[in-house]
């Protein structure tokens, strides 16, 4: 028997803001709140136990220390990399530089908190 991962809890300044910008990437719903604030997005229809994990924004007013030790790598699913780049920079992701080479096959974003995930060159087929 195995694990699965069922959630990621991402810390946020702003769960509202980060909550409705993941939902657009991902084209995930709202699941829930929770009374400290907390927002959870997943698949609509499917929710906590589907086969993608749910992502959970708590109220955090902690600075963040430095570099996540954690990002998301997301993948378009109905057009090319360039087309989605364009989609996301438009929800209001921002081009992030770590250290990258122009040669790189993937984009690095910053979502709205900063927190850095990258665009993925290749195209997977839909849930």
């Amino acid at each position: 028997m195995a694990c699965r991962i069922s959630e990621l809890v991402i810390d946020a300044a702003d769960p509202e803001r980060l909550a409705a910008f993941w939902s657009e990437v991902l084209g995930f719903v709202e699941l829930g709140r929770e009374g400290d604030g907390s927002i959870e997005i997943g698949p609509a229809g499917v929710g906590f136990g589907g086969p993608q994990p749910t992502l959970i924004f708590s109220p955090s007013s902690d600075p963040r220390p430095g570099k996540l030790r954690l990002h998301i790598d997301v993948n378009a699913t109905d057009r090319d990399q360039d087309a989605e780049l364009e989609r996301l920079l438009a929800l209001g992701a921002v081009p992030t530089d770590v250290g990258q080479t122009d040669e790189a096959s993937w984009h690095v974003l910053a979502d709205p908190e900063g927190n850095e995930f990258c665009l993925l060159r290749t195209r997977l087929a839909p849930l």
